[in-house]
């Protein structure tokens, strides 16, 4: 039994019939011709007629199929047929939803003008060019003669009779562009006329299906015609087809089945634009994105949604089950530096990923060079030690997210002595107001950009950074302050277990060549040093200076009441608790219960407050080992070795969840 009924006489009809045949809604599809239903979908549950009906024919077919909603598509022009299903319905008892096109009160409607006499008629057409088959009778020829090379253009359809021929022939109609014929006139005839005379335009009235009104429309929509039509459609209230795609969800709690593709749309000029995000793009019913994305690629009438946070998209999309092809927007490509990654995680793996122009591939190609050597990044809307990578890299692209981007490296690079660089940036990539520029550091120190630009910086006196730590003692400065020595330095980061991104605090930092060395090996992260003596606090900035450190922070303060409004730490150092081993290792555990610690102790006193503290608080993997270092020291022509103070290392793991 079928729960709806489709007049599909439209474009709209057979995207509502395809709806319906993917949802598996039962449904019975009405059509006017066979051709007409030669162009449906075939489905499971869809059936389909292409018999004319009266209204009569139409309320026995709804009892007899136990229809519970009649969805009218049909032309705007079929007033007839419209009151047609409007009166089996309401004789029938059954639902009645009228289903418009968009703009439909408008006098332009796709390929169809509408104008409300002949004279209106010729004034249009006066502006246009091409042929014209005008089937509007005898009685209005004379009116076609206002029209520059009328006997020309104009192919004018009448009937057969001698006063006819006689009234036309005068009017300076003649040859080839009279048409003498006896209709009525089918599909094939009427498409065979306009193809065999070219005509771009066909004039008729509004005269309904007994006038072969559809026939010939039909057959102005195959040659891409334009329809001229004397008289305008019924001014109908109704719904679009994606409210009534919204409508039959609810109507059948229908779930989304939307295909979903995220999709590259490169640097936002439509020329930066690969043809499969283009054809993604014009075949969505729903565009989602920011809203510079959205304005760079929606089509007239296109619904969209503003948004860039993937979990409200993910759920806009399951609230919304009517669209049925979604496509999210992302500059560049989505494999680069897009919001793909956390799209992909809420969506599921059905997602489809299109590719498209990334800024680093656009850039470089307009800069002549190779970027498979090219160490890429990304400081827009994060934090990243962008001057630490290029000390690191002899090459650096970077995509920046603020205005002041641009003059912020530049100073910082100036600052790490890396004044001698080579900046290449780049500003709105793409478009016609695109901006590319050169020069050294200091020529961008007041320099302000727009907020979406790029960064290619080349460093031919970049080191990397040693594959383990292990910085020699004398490179630091160190004056008067403590120092952790190389080698229980070593062993300590060692055990400490680094990661690139990790974010580390160094508590009693001192001159802070455990800092340093953190900066070095976790320079994707973040370290705070914290120290409370105002010497050390100034040698430890003179350090961080010497060693471009710049993702190293300065924190001048007691421990633990100077770390409370630090960022979460995945790993710490203590290297001087003042005697507050307990509270530091408590808040260390309260921020990160899995944090990672290490503990370097002289004091036994100190060794066995750590371990009290370590058997009381939630942790694992608990070591202890001592380390006992001597070094050689030239004495006249001998090597004595001399022996440094022992050291306790102790490292352990919060055991929290």
């Amino acid at each position: 039994m079928c729960k709806v009924m489709v007049f599909a006489g439209t474009t709209e009809g057979r995207e509502l019939a395809e709806f319906l045949a993917g949802r598996e809604i039962p449904a019975h599809i009405c059509v006017a011709t066979e051709y007409g239903e030669q162009l449906l979908p075939r489905g499971k549950g869809l059936e389909i007629s292409h018999e004319r009906l009266t209204a009569e024919d139409m309320e026995s077919l709804m009892k007899k199929k136990g229809i519970r909603m009649v969805l009218d598509a049909t032309h705007p022009y079929a007033a007839e047929v419209t009151a047609n299903i409007k009166s089996a319905c309401e004789h029938a008892g059954v639902s009645y939803v009228r289903v418009l096109r968009e703009n439909q009160k408008d006098n332009h409607m796709g390929d169809c003008v509408y104008v409300d006499s002949v004279e209106e008629a010729v004034a249009f057409l006066e502006h246009t060019s091409g042929n014209i088959l005008a089937a509007t009778g005898s009685k209005e020829a004379a009116k076609y003669t206002a029209l520059t090379d009328y006997g020309q253009r104009v192919f004018l359809r009448v009937l057969p009779l001698p006063n006819v021929v006689k009234q036309c022939q005068e009017l300076g109609f003649q040859g080839k562009n009279l048409i003498c014929m006896q209709g009525p006139f089918s599909l094939e005839l009427n498409e065979a006329m306009l193809r065999q005379w070219n005509c771009k335009y066909l004039v008729t009235k509004m005269s309904g299906n007994t006038g072969g009104f559809w026939e010939k429309t039909e057959a102005a929509r195959r040659c891409g015609c334009t329809l001229v039509l004397i008289g305008r459609p019924v001014k109908e209230e109704g719904i679009s087809v994606t409210a009534c795609k919204q409508l039959l969800c609810r109507e059948f709690s229908l779930k989304s089945q939307a295909e979903i593709s995220l999709v590259g749309i490169g640097m936002g000029s439509s020329k930066s634009r690969t043809l499969e995000a283009r054809a993604a793009i014009e075949e969505a019913d729903l565009l989602i994105g920011a809203k510079r994305m959205i304005e760079a690629c929606q089509r007239p009438g296109q619904d969209c949604f503003v948004e860039y946070n993937s979990e409200k998209i993910a759920a806009y999309i399951a609230e919304h089950p009517e669209y049925e092809k979604v496509a999210v927007v992302l500059s560049g490509d989505p494999g680069f530096c897009s919001g793909a990654k956390k799209l992909l995680d809420v969506l599921g793996e059905k997602v489809k990923v299109i590719a498209g122009t990334s800024s680093v591939s656009y850039f470089m190609s307009k800069l002549q060079k190779s970027w498979d050597d090219v160490l890429l990044t990304s400081v827009h809307g994060k934090e990243n030690n962008l001057p630490g990578m290029i000390k690191r890299h002899k090459k650096v692209f970077a995509i920046l997210g603020t205005r002041d981007g641009i003059q912020n490296l530049a100073r910082d690079l100036v600052t790490w002595g890396m004044e001698d660089v080579m900046l290449y940036t780049g500003e709105r990539l793409s478009y016609e107001n695109e901006v590319l520029k050169t020069g050294k550091p200091e020529e961008f120190l007041d320099y302000e950009a727009d907020a979406l630009s790029v960064v290619y910086v080349e460093n031919p006196k970049a080191e990397p950074e040693n594959a383990t730590h292990g910085i020699p003692d004398e490179e630091f400065l160190r004056e008067k302050v403590p120092m952790t020595k190389e080698e229980v330095r070593t062993v300590s980061l060692s055990k400490l277990r680094l990661k690139e991104d990790s974010v580390c605090y160094d508590v009693g930092a001192g001159t802070g060549s455990v800092s340093i060395e953190m900066a070095k090996r976790a320079w994707k992260g973040r370290v705070f040093a914290i120290e409370k003596k105002p010497l050390a606090v100034e040698l430890l900035k003179k350090n961080r200076e010497k060693f471009a450190a710049e993702n190293l922070e300065v924190i001048e303060g007691m421990a633990p009441e100077a770390l409370e409004d630090l960022e979460t730490p995945t790993h710490a150092f203590i290297g001087g608790s003042s005697g507050n081993m307990e509270t530091i290792l408590k808040l260390l555990l309260n921020k990160n219960p899995k944090v990672r610690m290490v503990i370097n102790c002289i004091a036994l006193e100190t060794v066995a407050e750590t371990l009290t503290c370590l058997k009381k608080l939630p942790v694992k993997e608990t070591e202890i080992l001592q380390l006992a270092v001597s070094k050689a020291k030239t004495v006249g022509s001998y090597h004595m070795m001399m022996g440094e103070n022992p050291i306790y290392i102790i490292s352990c793991t919060g055991a929290g969840h």
